[in-house]
Parts: C-alpha cells; structure tokens; sequence
C-alpha cells in the first residue's frame, strides 16, 4: 500500500495551514515590534536612523509576507490537482524513493508478481458476495490473484491489517455509489478480517445478507468500535418518476440539480469515497425511458456528458456547502474501466495475465469530467485516479465465474482482486492525513523491499 502519497487533487490540508500561519505571523504586529519602548528623549540619533529605516522597510515586509503565502496558496492548488506524491510524503519519510526527484505519481507505474498476494480468502470473509468470488466459484488459474501496482518511482508499503485497525478506531467510513463501489466495500471489510480474532464481533448491523438490492449496508468492528457503510446511489443525484405532462417516452428522470435523497445520510461521516459512471449509458437512461430533468424542465436533447458534469457540480456544490472537510476527509474514485470484446457486450474474454496496451481504456470522459469539476472546488478533494491501472486487468474480471455462469461478466473484477489494490492505495491516503500511529517506537507501515 502506498505511505503517505501527496493526495492527488489535494494538499496537505494541515501542513499548509501551519505554513500559512507561519509566514503571517512574520508580519504581525509583535514579531515586527522593534521600536524601542523608552522615551525619544533617551533615543539618540543613530537610533532616529535605525527607526526611520525600519518603518520604510515595513510595508515592504508586509508585501513580502503576502507574497510568500500567495504563492504557497498557490502551490496547495497546484496539488489539490496533480496527484504529486511529494507533501503528503513530507515529515513521516516511509516511502522509499527510487530516484533523487523525491516526486512520485502512485498512478504511474505496471504490474509486477508479488507471491504475497493475495491477502485474503473471499470462502472464508462472509461479506464478499458470493458473484465476486471467482475460485469459489471455480476459477481454476492463479495467476491474476498475484499482481501488485508498482509506481515508477517510489515504493509501495505493505499492508499490515493490525495497525490499519487501530488507525480506524472509532471512526466511520462511508461508500457512496454503484456496484463498483460496492466490490470495494466488501473488499476492505475482507482485508479487515484477517486482523479479527473474533469473527463474530464483526456483523452487518441490520442483520442483512450482501446483496446488489440492499440501499443501506453497514458493517460494524465492534472490537474496534467503527462501521465501513455503503450506500447505493448509483447516479449520485435523484432519480424520479415521470414528471407531469412529460412526453410518453419519459418514463423516469434524473434530476441533475438535486442530489441523491439519501445525502443527508453521508454528513457524518469521518471518510466519504463516492463514485458514479458504470450507469451514465444509453442502456441505463434513453433506452429504459430515463432522462434528465434541471428544475421542473425536462431535457430531452441534453446529452449524457453534459448531464454528467452538472450532476457531478450539484454533488460539488453540496460537499462544499455540507461537509466539514477538516473533520470529514472526501474521496472520489475514478471510472473503473471494462473489457467487453464488443460494445454489444456480448463477448467477454479474460485474460490469464494483464494486458501489455490498455488499448485506449486509460481515457474515460468520466475520469476527465471528474478532474475537471474537482480542480475548481474550494475544498480539498482526493481523486483516486484508478482508471489507467485498472485498464491493463483484463485478467481480473469476473467473466463466467459469478453465481450465474450463463451470464459472463467483464465489468465486474473478482475479489480478492484488483478492488484490493485500490484499497491499499486509498488507506495509504488515510495514512497521510491521520499522521502515522507508533508501536514499541516503530512506524505501522513498513516499505516493500
């Protein structure tokens, strides 16, 4: 898992703050105090001289002093939107660099075997849904269980359930999303399991089974005292029934101006990561009478893109305006690549390895939406750029190893599986802005190699 990447659409919220007031401090009142206390009287002329130079000198410092946190300001936003690894990294020194450039982009890098994956048996956690669990499900090769990401330049830590445990403590995770974010639900519940001795502390709070029709999932570490939920909201803004006086077509509609009716839900939380795509197609919308609505006007000619981008800036407006982002740290997972031989999706052929060439899956005008709308928000969002690594792992599909065989699946990846990798990396982004717990004076997370 990755230690203590520099967020990659977010700065270091709690280094630039202190940075910030360091550099304003320099020209406060008391620090810029250098007029003798006694009476003129006492004073003699070289000192007249010293005074005189210092109050010319004293706007120039305050200029300086505003010019010094305009440009730090301005290097926070650079990184609020280039996943740059270089702050986040800054004062807890766990990554290890392979280069003197002390920058590394996690989201740069291939696939490498790792014989130490995977970490996890999805038979044996009873919260991977039972379509996901490829071996169980008779899978008979291995090898896609055994890849790691490998960003070019920096290492990656392992992942040690125990001390991730302990840094969720009495925290709250919540997912927001579709199915995808589901997978990466279930996926970390499982990665945590292994740290549990008594299995049965760890229970889905309403009693449910995992099933893809459930709004509301909650899982709660009782031993630890924290839940992972996960809430559907697969469009992320409200999904109504025909308006009135709406053409015959028009059965549904999305209402892009108004978030999910459930979003009161998700305030709370310490950790929010949302993600939305997978249902932004004709075959979701058009073609089962669903269209867009903005107010009470319904939009028959708007087009998917740009109904997507103003649904994804009602979800901006709503983080802005509703969530406290220094108490509650803000994800957002990119679009999570298919690999269906056909657009008619009907031919699905997993690989054995990974793939060489993405073949032009590394680019997504969801993944470049979401960019775009997060880089002119006000407050700190973290992008998990997953698109281009996934987009090499063909071989880590579902394909015809679900609970219905008949049905071949190339969207959906195998757990444990890729979803796994993407949680590595999101924790190491916990890492960063929790600070980094010590055991016996020794750091939780150790570096590969």
């Amino acid at each position: 898992m990755v230690n203590n990447f520099s967020r990659s659409t977010s700065f270091n919220r709690r280094a630039l703050n202190a940075e910030s007031a360091r550099v304003l401090n320099v020209s406060s009142p008391k620090a810029l105090n250098v007029l003798s206390t006694k009476p003129l009287c006492f004073t003699s002329s070289r000192v007249y001289h010293r005074l005189g130079w210092v109050s010319r000198l004293f706007p120039v410092l305050i200029l300086i002093g505003a010019l010094i946190s305009f440009i730090i300001l301005l290097h926070g936003g650079y990184i609020y939107v280039l996943p740059s690894l270089s702050q986040a990294f800054y004062g807890h020194g766990v990554l290890k660099f392979n280069n003197s450039s002390n920058v590394c982009d996690i989201f740069d890098g291939s696939w490498v075997i790792d014989d130490d994956y995977p970490l996890y048996n999805a038979s044996d956690c009873p919260f991977a849904e039972q379509g996901f669990n490829c071996l169980g499900n008779g899978r008979k090769d291995r090898d896609y269980l055994k890849w790691r990401w490998k960003p070019k330049n920096c290492d990656i830590p392992r992942f040690n359930v125990h001390n991730v445990l302990e840094m969720l403590r009495d925290k709250r995770i919540v997912f927001v999303g579709d199915s995808m974010s589901r997978t990466q639900w279930e996926s970390l519940i499982c990665l945590l399991m292994t740290g549990v001795e008594d299995k049965k502390s760890v229970y889905e709070v309403n009693g449910n089974k995992i099933t893809k029709r459930i709004r509301f999932l909650g899982v709660r570490f009782t031993s630890f005292n924290f839940t992972i939920e996960f809430f559907r909201s697969v469009f992320l803004v409200q999904h109504g029934w025909m308006p009135r006086h709406a053409p015959k077509r028009v059965r549904s509609t999305l209402k892009l101006d108004k978030l999910d009716d459930v979003s009161n839900e998700w305030i709370n939380a310490d950790v929010l990561i949302f993600n939305t795509g997978q249902w932004w197609v004709p075959g979701k919308l058009f073609e089962t009478g669903c269209y867009f609505q903005v107010g009470n006007s319904v939009k028959l000619g708007m087009s998917i893109p740009a109904a997507f981008k103003m649904a994804l800036g009602t979800w901006a407006s709503w983080v802005e305006n509703t969530i406290d982002t220094n108490r509650t740290l803000v994800f957002f997972r990119t679009f999570e690549p298919s690999h269906w031989s056909e657009k008619s999706r009907r031919f699905c052929n997993v690989t054995q390895n990974p793939l060489l060439e993405t073949e032009g899956r590394d680019r997504s005008i969801f993944s470049e939406t979401i960019f775009e709308v997060i880089k002119n928000m006000t407050v700190p969002i973290t992008v998990l750029q997953v698109t281009s690594m996934s987009a090499f792992r063909r071989d880590a599909h579902v394909g015809g190893w679900s609970d219905n065989p008949m049905v071949p699946d190339c969207s959906h990846w195998c757990l444990p599986g890729l979803p796994d990798i993407w949680n590595e990396i999101f924790l190491s982004y916990l890492l960063a802005d929790y600070g980094l717990p010590a055991v016996n004076g020794k750091q939780y997370w150790m570096t590969h190699d």
